[in-house]
C-alpha cells in the first residue's frame, strides 16, 4: 500500500511539473512581453580569487546577452522593445545538485525535480519573480584549466553554467549563459555530444558556404565555429554567433 502511494504521489508531482512546464513554455514563447532574467553567481571551487570576482560582478557584464537577444529577435521580425531584462541576483552559497551521468530516465527525472526545489530554496533575488534563473558557478583559472558540463532546462526556466572568474574569459562565460538560457526557452543542442562538432546544416550559421571551411561564426546551439569537417573552435563572445532558423523556430521566433 505505502509503494502504491508513493508512485502516486510521484506521478501527481510529475503532472503537476508537465502541466506547468507546458503553461511556462506558452507564455515565454508568445515574446509579447519582456522575459525577466536572473543571474545568480555562486562559488563554485570556494576560493578566495572567486569571491573577490563575485564581489565586484556587476549586471553590466550580462547585458551583451540581453542585447544579441534583442538584435536576433528582431531579425526574425520579434518586435517587442526589450525581449530580455536581465539582473544580477546576490551570490548564492549552496551548490546545485550535480547531474547524473549517463542516469537512465527515472534519474534524470529526480535529478531535475531536485534541481528545481533547490532554485527555489536558493532564489536570493530581491524583486519581481524571474522567468528564467541562470546560476553561473564560477572556477578559479589558475587552478581550473577545465571546467564541468553546463546544463539548460526548460522545465522551471533554469541554467547552471560553470564560468572563470576573470574579466579575460567574460565574453566566453556570456556565451555559455546565452546557450544554457536558449535551452529553458526550448532550444535544443545542434552539435554532436560525443565529438563537440556541430551537426550540419543546423548547426551551422552558414551552411551554404562554399567553401564551407572554415565557418566565421557559430550557430549559437551549434555551440562552436567550424573551422573544418572534424574541427571547431569556441566562440569569442556572443557577437561571434546566431540563432539559426531551427532553433528560432523552437523558442517561437518563427513557425517551427
Amino acid at each position: 500500500m505505502a509503494k502504491n502511494i508513493r508512485i502516486i504521489l510521484l506521478l501527481f508531482i510529475l503532472f503537476l511539473v508537465a502541466v506547468n512546464a507546458w503553461q511556462t513554455k506558452t507564455r515565454t514563447t508568445d515574446w509579447d512581453q519582456s522575459l525577466w532574467v536572473a543571474v545568480y553567481p555562486l562559488n563554485g571551487d570556494g576560493s578566495e580569487a572567486v569571491a573577490a570576482y563575485i564581489a565586484d560582478l556587476q549586471v553590466d557584464e550580462f547585458v551583451p546577452v540581453a542585447e544579441f537577444v534583442d538584435n536576433a529577435a528582431k531579425e526574425y521580425g520579434v518586435s517587442l522593445a526589450d525581449p530580455l531584462l536581465v539582473n544580477l541576483a546576490p551570490e548564492v552559497a549552496k551548490l546545485p545538485p550535480e547531474p547524473p551521468m549517463g542516469g537512465n530516465l527515472l534519474a534524470v527525472v529526480w535529478w531535475s525535480l531536485k534541481l528545481r526545489y533547490w532554485a527555489l530554496a536558493n532564489d536570493t533575488y530581491q524583486g519581481p519573480t524571474p522567468d528564467a534563473r541562470i546560476f553561473v558557478a564560477y572556477f578559479d583559472p589558475a587552478t581550473h584549466q577545465e571546467l564541468g558540463q553546463s546544463v539548460g532546462i526548460k522545465e522551471g526556466m533554469i541554467g547552471v553554467v560553470n564560468g572563470f572568474a576573470n574579466s579575460q574569459f567574460a565574453a566566453r562565460n556570456n556565451v555559455i549563459v546565452l546557450h544554457e538560457l536558449l535551452h529553458t526557452f526550448g532550444a535544443t543542442d545542434k552539435y554532436d555530444l560525443a565529438t563537440g562538432q556541430p551537426y550540419f546544416p543546423v548547426g551551422y550559421a552558414q551552411p551554404e558556404a562554399n567553401p564551407r571551411y572554415p565557418q566565421n561564426r557559430a550557430e549559437i546551439m551549434g555551440g562552436a565555429v567550424p573551422v573544418s569537417a572534424t574541427e571547431s573552435v569556441m566562440p569569442t563572445s556572443v557577437w561571434q554567433t546566431m540563432v539559426g532558423d531551427k532553433t528560432a523556430g523552437e523558442i517561437g521566433w518563427r513557425q517551427p
